[in-house]
């Protein structure tokens, strides 16, 4: 059983159905609003202890109710908690999900507790990070604690796998060298390398960019098209599963939590990982919410 620690972001998602999204200045009622549990860090440890891993989760939450609820959403899937701590002033995260009737959606994100986040609580962690096979980060969580996290994975041969989202221009080099595989969606891959990701020709470009930038391998994810992987000497692309979207909400997320869960420690089988991820995403989002539509390993198969 793979062992794989997720750094990362702990929200509740507020749900807010509508029609289309709304114009600047206008006013629009909703169809319905609804409550789940979210933050791409837990959604993407969810997705890996769902897909049969043994799953350890570095997070924060507040002192509030919302923190109770995530915790027994995580207890009931048997993530580890063990480093998952409380902090004393901000509350727990929150997302506000604008979802039309297309499935697609629009997200504000309140950072709360996941902001304080320090090298402390990474280095509390240390030994957890040591013993696992795999390490996933991503953006709604400090950097500096991620870079420690990476420099601790990488100092005991643990592949690390970013996740640049929510999609930013200004990544450290040190935290891209310390990564073994990132994956971003077209957006996340203009936004690092400026280069827009339109077609496959775009897509080895924007590789490319990256692999100048230190990082070896690199999966680029393009929503109900597929996802693209250029290694050393080698690129691919894996087409996505065609069936009827509802929500796209946490279909990154599902994706890199079961990539995580199958990938070698050399990589050799990163398009079996790649269809077994895309396999779990296409389920993900043909039902609303979060975490509440990843999908257990028993009803993914290839």
């Amino acid at each position: 059983m793979k062992k794989i620690v997720v750094l990362g972001s702990i929200n509740v998602d507020i749900i807010l159905n509508i029609a289309r999204l709304p114009l600047p200045g206008e006013t629009m009622a909703m169809h319905n609003r609804s409550t789940a549990g979210g933050g791409k860090g837990a959604n993407q440890a969810i997705a890996a202890v769902r897909a049969g891993a043994d799953t350890s989760f570095i997070a924060k939450i507040g002192q509030d109710r919302t923190a109770d609820f995530m915790l027994d959403t995580f207890k009931f899937d048997g993530l580890n908690l063990d480093h998952v701590t409380k902090d004393e002033k901000a509350g727990t995260g929150q997302a506000y999900i604008l979802l039309d009737d297309n499935g697609q959606n629009s997200i504000l994100i309140y950072g709360g507790a996941n902001q304080t986040i320090s090298i402390k609580d990474v280095e509390n962690a240390k030994e957890t990070i040591a013993n696992a096979d795999c390490l996933i980060t991503e953006f709604e969580t400090p950097m500096e604690a991620s870079k420690r996290a990476f420099e601790i994975a990488k100092e005991n041969n643990v592949l690390t796998i970013l996740n640049p989202a929510p999609a930013k221009t200004d990544i450290p080099e040190e935290l891209l060298k310390l990564s073994d595989i990132i994956v971003p969606n077209e957006t996340e891959a203009e936004a690092i390398t400026g280069i827009k990701v339109t077609d496959e020709n775009s897509m080895v470009k924007a590789a490319n960019k990256l692999h100048t930038m230190g990082i070896n391998n690199v999966i680029i994810t393009v929503g109900d098209r597929g996802s693209f992987y250029s290694q050393p000497g080698k690129n691919g692309f894996v087409d996505a599963y065609k069936v009827n979207t509802v929500d796209t909400t946490a279909a990154g997320d599902t994706f890199i939590g079961y990539l995580a869960s199958k990938l070698d420690s050399d990589l050799g089988n990163v398009e079996e990982a790649m269809q077994f991820a895309s396999k779990a995403s296409s389920i993900t989002v043909q039902t609303k919410g979060a975490q509440n539509s990843i999908p257990y390993v028993k009803n993914v198969e290839i």
